[in-house]
């Protein structure tokens, strides 16, 4: 048996990310394993964490509250943009994904998240805020 996972390593694992109603948002099954460093923050701390003390071959199902994974929702950043702002080629529609750059030239992706009459109100949360996410992890390899 090789050592558990520890701060500094960097695994491979398959996971499948699922919200709690069951429905799955991601998934690695069936495709490449996901590849990071821990302590290099390239996956949610929550995941980081989850990884950490795991052997080669073992599997684990971990639920990840809201401040250990994208954040709350922040009603902040949700904004109404009044629609002669929009570029005369773009028609607005629930869902849309837009890049928006703000005062000091930051670019913000954000989702259309309702059309009014006079405004089209833009989402710029993480979709998986506020989410409370569960994962399956399996840790495939330590490099």
């Amino acid at each position: 048996m090789g050592m558990p996972v520890k701060q500094g390593d960097t695994i491979k694992v398959h996971y499948t990310g699922r919200f709690e109603d069951g429905v799955i948002f991601d998934s690695s099954v069936g495709g490449e394993p996901l590849e990071f460093t821990l302590g290099s923050h390239e996956v949610i701390p929550g995941f980081e964490k989850a990884a950490e003390g795991m052997n080669i071959g073992e599997s684990k199902t971990i639920s990840i509250e809201p401040e250990h994974a994208y954040g709350s929702y922040n009603e902040n950043l949700v904004v109404d943009m009044p629609k002669e702002y929009f570029p005369e080629d773009i028609e607005p529609e629930v869902g849309m994904r837009l890049i928006i750059v703000d005062n000091s030239g930051e670019e913000l992706p954000v989702v259309v998240s309702e059309i009014q009459n006079e405004s089209v109100r833009l989402d710029a949360n993480h979709p998986l805020a506020g989410k409370t996410l569960v994962f399956d992890i399996e840790l495939v390899d330590i490099l």
